[in-house]
């Protein structure tokens, strides 16, 4: 795995695939993704809601509000994360992380439901009292819009990223790799406003880079 940047608390990358990707599941990789699309969303739709009016992929769905809503309300009230209600978020938001890399062509291994494989999310479990204001989780989905408005452009220019990539890939076998950053770039960007403003894992408002 290569080394991240602990400066900011959501960390993520994805292996590069330095190698002969297979050019028939890329080729079909829509169609190919249909079942385990299918198992994401009878958990409540994707954390990053593909075909949405913006063209890309949308801060939205986040298992039907069971990844914001519960945190949300124990933070405020109780001052605790519950370790177990973590945990669901995190394995949730590293599955649907695996499945958006495969859409993306990013990695041609089939996505596992609960094995890492090389797609790499990490997120702090926080202490609430000591490290999260209770009353922040109320407000962080309006102070991240200014990421929301980023994001959208960076959606769109991944998709053209996309559909260019998967035609070198049918040509080359192989995904270039400042392609390759800039798509790792704009999920990792994704994680840390999602970890920010819905799972609620930390307080640190999230920088505007795609780099780790």
């Amino acid at each position: 795995m290569n080394s991240m940047n602990a400066s900011y608390p959501v960390e993520f990358d994805v292996d590069f695939p330095d190698r002969q990707l297979d050019r028939v599941s890329s080729l079909f990789r829509v169609v190919f993704a249909i079942p385990i699309l299918v198992v994401l969303a009878a958990l409540g739709g994707p954390a990053f809601d593909a075909g949405r009016d913006n063209g890309g992929f949308a801060l939205a769905g986040l298992a039907g509000g069971i990844l914001f809503i519960p945190p949300l309300l124990t933070i405020v009230f109780r001052e605790k994360y519950p370790r177990w209600w973590f945990d669901f978020n995190l394995a949730y938001l590293q599955f649907d992380n695996r499945v958006i890399a495969y859409l993306l062509l990013l990695r041609d291994e089939y996505p596992s439901t609960d094995e890492e494989q090389a797609v790499h999310l990490r997120l702090p479990y926080p202490d609430v009292r000591a490290e999260l204001n209770r009353w922040m989780p109320l407000v962080k989905w309006f102070l991240a819009i200014p990421h929301y408005i980023v994001l959208i452009v960076l959606d769109i220019a991944l998709v053209l990223v996309a559909i260019a990539v998967w035609v070198v890939i049918l040509f080359t076998g192989r995904y270039p790799r400042g392609l390759f950053g800039f798509a790792v770039g704009v999920m990792r960007w994704h994680n840390r406003v999602v970890g920010y403003a819905f799972a609620l894992v930390t307080d640190r408002y999230p920088p505007f880079r795609l780099a780790a």
